[in-house]
Formats: C-alpha cells, structure tokens, sequence
C-alpha cells in the first residue's frame, strides 16, 4: 500500500512538471509538509493551428510568427533542454471546400470535408513560416485560394509565449473584408458565440488537428430557445494533421439568428475557430471566447464602431443576470436602456447596442447584477464599422487578462490601435515594439491605465522599422488589465479591419520543488 501510495504522489510530480499543476497534497487533504511557493519556469513546448485562410483566388495572406524575449527572472530549464524550433507546415490534408458565397449558382455548400485530397509529402514537410530566435518576428505570404491550415510547434527557447498570426485580405466578393486570427492552441474545449444561420451569413467552423493520431469532434448549437437540433450522431473525425471545415448551416434545420457554437472533442484534441462572411458587410474570423466566468470584458470597440451586438451565452443550470457597462477613457458608463442582460440557462442572448461608443473607443464590461450571484457566461461582440455598401464586419470575444505577459503578431506601420482595458484597480503596463520583420530595432514605452477605463494608443513602432512588428504587453502593477489589437487595413473607402485579443501567453508554469517529506506515509 505504502508503495502504491508512493508511485501516485511521484506520478503526480511528473505532472506537475509537464502541465504547471502547483500543489501537492498528503492523502488527509492537508497541503504536504515543506510546502513551498513554486518555481515559474519556461514552458519547453508550444503547438500552434492556423485554419485554411480563404477560398477565395483574390484572397492575400501574411504569416506572422514571433516568440518575445526571455524575462530576465525566468530561470533556467531544468534537465535537458530541447533545441530551438518554431515551425509552421501544412497539415497533411487541405480538405477545402468552396464557400457558399463562391458559388457561381448563389447555392449552400454541402458539408464541408468532402472530396479532398492529401497534401504531397514534400510541400507537407517543408516550413511556411520558421522562426530563428526570439524577439525578432519573420514572415511569410500565400496569395489565393489554395493556401492549407498550417500546423506547427515551437522547442526550447521559442516555446515560451511563441505566437503566430493570420492576416488574410480579400478585396472583393462574397469573402470581401480582412480576415485576422491568432493561431490557436489545440484543446477541447470551445466556446463560440457570436456565429449566425441567418440567411445573409454563412459561417464555418475550421476543426485543425495537430497530432499524429485521428480526433474526433462534437458540435452543439444553441440559439435563442436552447439546444438546436443537430444531425450529428457520432461527432466529425478530423484526420491526423489535418483540417477539416464544416459549415454550420448543414448541421441542422432549426433556424436562428444568433448562435452559440461549443465545440469538444471525445478522442484526441483540435484548434477551433468560426469564419464568417456575411452578405454585404464582409467577413472575419470569430475565435473562442475566454472560458465561461461570472464577468467577461471584451476589450477594444472601435471609437467609429456604427453597429455593435452583444451576444452571451450562460452554459450551466442557472440563469445569470449581467450588469452591462462600457468603460471609455475617462471612466465607467451604464448604456442607456441596457443597464442589464438576462441570460437564461443554456439559451443565447443577444441585444443591439448600435453606436454605443458615441465616437469614444471603449471595452464592455459584464459583471453579476447581483453581489454573491456570479453564473458562469462566454460574449462575444459583433462589431461593424462604416456605413452603406462600404460596411465592414468583425468580432471581439471576450479576453482573459494580459497577466504577466501577452503578444501580437503583425502590427503595420499604420492602422493598428492597441486597447488596454482596466476593469478594476488602476494599473501599469510595458509595451514592446519587437525588431521588424525586415529590420529595425525594438521600442519600449510604459502606459498607465486608471481604474474603470480603457485606453486606445497607437502603439510604438520599431526604430527604422522594415516590414511588420510584433507587439509586446506586460504587466507592471496594479490590478488585471485586458487588452486587443485593432488592425485596420482600408481599401477602395472601406473600412476594412480585424481585432484579436491579448490573453495570457502561458510561456511560465508553475512547478512545485519535488521534494518532500513523506513521514505521513508511514504505517
């Protein structure tokens, strides 16, 4: 018994090591003797899935991969370290289907994932995007429809905090709008709202698999009344290495407006992410919200944002009443007639907001109504800017906080826009403007964001800077700050952008000291 009791405690160890779980404890539930504050090391491995950009031949898309520097109190990786590698390749299956808005007979798609074909070996094996050495971002381009999903992961020192964007423009059609994404992490579990099966818009959602074995993936769908109706039954296989999208519209035939997606997985793990074009208006990539919490902040509405809908969703037993506010540069307001949202148990909710930010960039805030009530929600906002036949459309999910640190890939010279967003305790910040793609060197300011607000800036740029930059936002002091970056890329009077959030980049885990006593064990 002492023996078995022994193994657990040292597999337990072994976990700690490989997932960042912080405690031990003795079997009467007592913290273990010698307990100690854990060691933040470096993360050693770091996966990363870019979906398919576009469909679309007039589709131009840029790669933008970056690691930030070490922190100098970071410590050093135990053991052996693995070499440094960051690499971005495609998955071993493009299983693309045309869009529904690229159609010649203006007919759906079918479901997506019929008919592809594998990627030849050579052009799987080789690297779209490798990066070289921290804190010096590099790039690459693929211009029409034919570009893959990008699988890849990140050893030694490019592990920590390694980051990649995907920034697809499209200057005309149904896909018309810039596309931007953060490669996501594999996991399983997502929340998505925000998605539409409305008529004018047609939504699929990009399943990625990075590993060497088959996923399986399970697709819910709510709207307004609950649980919509699916003809799923045994899930969708995502083949190792590979993606596959599945347009929304074919999994079930309820009809709704507004829908919120989870996503999971019953065998292996993917990268999930929402592509939406909406007739009209432009398209964008919705990515998961931050998990389900009793308040969300979803940083970063554009001060010119002519149309703004909140869409939440509460995904456990009890309804939840959210305060609604919009923190603005000098302070705090509640909007007029949306001082409150009703969330019904397992049912979306959405509500207009239209030009809520009255020309002042701003981030909204959603908190319990009731003190000691916090049920759990995931928001996201559906943002659009520009008016008439020059609309463009994207969307804001709501972010967990910088913490210590967070990145941002593929900053331009012009047109991005950095919100940091304090819904609490006044706060400080360092930004670091990398090195360029091309040339440059780095730039560090410091900001200070007062309690309640949100503050816009156009972030620094890279002395003699060439190409594009990443950007860096840590943590100084004071309370959580939330933050997004906005990528504006105009074209032909349109408005055209894309916003992706800043979350923790997870590049430290904490890993308790493997020592101690274990007298307790003792018969």
């Amino acid at each position: 018994m002492n023996r078995t009791t022994i193994s657990l405690i040292a597999a337990a160890t072994a976990l700690a090591a490989v997932t960042g779980f912080a405690s031990l404890t003795a079997p009467d539930g007592t913290a273990s003797a010698g307990d100690r504050t854990p060691a933040r090391l470096p993360v050693e491995r770091s996966s990363l899935l870019c979906p398919v950009p576009s469909n679309s031949e007039l589709a131009e898309t840029r790669y933008t991969s970056f690691t930030p520097p070490a922190a100098k109190d970071s410590g050093a990786q135990g053991g052996e370290a693995e070499a440094d590698s960051a690499e971005l390749k495609p998955s071993a299956a493009a299983l693309a289907v045309p869009d529904a808005s690229e159609k010649e007979d203006g007919k759906k798609a079918d479901k997506a994932g019929k008919g592809g074909a594998k990627q030849p070996a050579d052009k799987a094996d080789k690297a779209v995007v490798a990066l070289k050495e921290p804190g010096r971002p590099v790039s690459a381009e693929a211009n029409g429809g034919e570009a893959p999903a990008l699988v890849g992961t990140a050893t030694g020192r490019l592990a920590p905090g390694w980051t990649a964007q995907q920034t697809t423009t499209v200057g005309a059609g149904g896909s018309r709008g810039v596309l931007g994404v953060n490669c996501t992490a594999p996991d399983t579990d997502f929340w998505l709202p925000g998605a539409s099966l409305a008529e004018s818009r047609q939504d699929y959602v990009h399943l990625t698999n990075p590993d060497d074995s088959g996923a399986v993936a399970d697709i819910e769908l709510y709207g307004k009344d609950g649980a919509l109706k699916t003809t799923l039954t045994d899930g969708i296989p995502v083949p190792a290495g590979s993606s596959v999208p599945v347009l929304l519209s074919t999994l079930t035939a309820d009809k709704a407006e507004d829908v919120t997606v989870h996503v999971t997985t019953s065998t292996g793990r993917v990268g999930a992410v929402v592509r939406a074009a909406e007739d009209g208006t432009g398209s964008d990539w919705l990515s998961a919200a931050a998990d389900p919490s009793g308040s969300a902040v979803l940083p970063g509405i554009p001060a010119d944002a002519t149309s703004v809908q909140l869409v939440a969703f509460a995904p456990g037993d009890a309804d939840a009443d959210l305060k609604v506010q919009l923190a603005g540069a000098t302070g705090t307001i509640t909007p007029a007639g949306h001082e409150t949202l009703h969330v019904k148990s397992g049912m979306t909710a959405t509500v207009d907001l239209a030009d809520v930010t009255r020309g002042e960039a701003g981030s909204l805030i959603l908190s319990p109504a009731e003190k000691g009530r916090r049920t759990p929600v995931v928001a996201a906002l559906r943002v659009v800017r520009g008016k008439g036949a020059k609309k463009e459309i994207a969307f804001i999910p709501a972010a967990a906080p910088v913490g210590p640190r967070a990145s941002v890939a593929d900053n331009r010279a012009k047109g991005s826009v950095l919100s940091l967003t304090a819904p609490g305790a006044a706060a400080e910040v360092k930004v670091t403007a990398s090195a360029g793609t091309g040339g440059g060197s780095q730039v560090v300011k410091t900001y200070k964001v007062k309690a309640g607000t949100t503050l816009a800036v156009t972030p620094p740029v890279p002395t003699g800077l060439k190409g594009s930059y990443a950007l860096t936002v840590e943590t100084v002091s004071g309370g959580p700050v939330h933050a997004s970056r906005t990528l504006e890329l105009a074209k032909d009077g349109i408005p055209m952008f894309t916003v992706q959030t800043l979350p923790d980049d997870r590049g430290m885990v904490a890993v308790p000291d493997a020592r101690q006593d274990l007298s307790v064990l003792d018969d």
